[in-house]
């Protein structure tokens, strides 16, 4: 699991990272409300803990903007407010939950575990983008009349691009969501990966293909005729 902590009070910011980062978490931590928009718009995170009160951004526009981005990563926004109007205006804004400070660490935990949980289980029968079709009942892939079987991690990786399509996707967020953190695994296993997805995409005659970003990961684009 991957998670983004956005918060302006930085002792407590670093202090939820290490906490992240002690129960095998990744853990990214910025403390101004546009670097939480622009990190948390990549698309890498499974969650978004984000703080009310912040100076320029405050964390209702940064949820506001995400979701105007198409940006559906679960965001906990916390605030030091216990106020009904408050958490109201969060979760209109499109928060997913609220944590009012002080908290316990391991309420934090749990509730960013429910999140990220409730976020992999919603199931589609069908995801498509431009000419292509991931069957998610049956791990196929398919464009037009031609199709092609994905293995369980072709397709964990296909998935993220779909559910992510205009988004650069991270190797280390690749290998933790497909692999975890508990596993040796090199960006080498990663590209040999993507060569198999792009062998597929090009076999069932995709105008789509996995294109590099040097230094930050992977990407959808669709080939020029």
């Amino acid at each position: 699991m991957k998670v983004l902590v956005v918060d302006d009070e930085v002792r407590l910011a670093d202090a939820l990272g290490e906490l992240f980062r002690r129960n095998k978490i990744i853990a990214d931590v910025v403390y101004e409300g546009e670097d939480g928009y622009f990190y948390a718009k990549k698309g890498d995170y499974d969650v978004v803990i984000l703080d009310v009160m912040m100076p320029k951004m405050d964390g209702f526009e940064v949820v506001r903007r995400l979701r105007e981005h198409k940006c559906n990563v679960p965001v906990l926004m916390l605030t030091a407010k216990d106020e009904v109007s408050s958490r109201v205006k969060g979760l209109d804004c499109g928060a997913d939950d609220y944590l009012t400070k002080p908290f316990a660490g391991e309420e934090l935990l749990a509730r960013v575990r429910a999140l990220a949980r409730r976020q992999s289980e919603m199931v589609f029968d069908k995801i498509s983008y431009c000419d292509i079709t991931l069957d998610t009942s049956n791990y196929t892939l398919s464009c037009g009349q031609k199709s092609v079987s994905l293995g369980a991690k072709e397709y964990e990786i296909m998935r993220m691009f779909l559910s992510n399509p205009t988004q650069v996707i991270s190797k280390d967020a690749i290998i933790s969501k497909v692999w975890g953190l508990d596993v040796d695994i090199t960006e080498n296993n990663v590209e040999a990966y993507m060569s198999f997805l792009r062998k597929k995409l090009f076999f069932i005659g995709s105008k789509l293909t996995i294109m590099t970003k040097r230094l930050l990961g992977y990407y959808l684009e669709k080939e020029s005729d």
